[in-house]
């Protein structure tokens, strides 16, 4: 490889290290906005994630409800199992293929 060569190849090195820098800085400002509401979404998930881990807690809770509340807890049964059959009826349309 001669001198030029070699010497525009370790030129181009140089920019694109620069670019590469300079791209960088930029996205680590643009992203601290969305550094609280992925703090918010991490809290969740990890919430999300013990319960699924001591599922005891939220049935002894509904348990409380039921016994101190039936008639709210009735109706709010009610509730759920109305929204999931929503939910699984729109999982039955998403699946079905697309008109023509």
């Amino acid at each position: 490889m001669s001198d030029t060569a070699r010497d525009d190849l370790l030129r181009r090195r140089e920019q694109l290290q620069r670019r590469s820098l300079q791209l960088r800085e930029d996205w680590s400002q643009q992203v601290q906005g969305l550094r609280a509401p992925l703090g918010l979404v991490d809290q969740a998930r990890a919430g999300v994630h013990w319960l699924a881990l001591h599922p005891e807690w939220p049935l002894g809770v509904a348990l409380v409800v039921l016994v101190l509340r039936p008639g709210r807890a009735l109706r709010w049964a009610g509730y759920a199992w109305q929204g999931y059959g929503l939910f699984r009826r729109a999982q039955r349309l998403m699946a079905r293929p697309p008109l023509r």
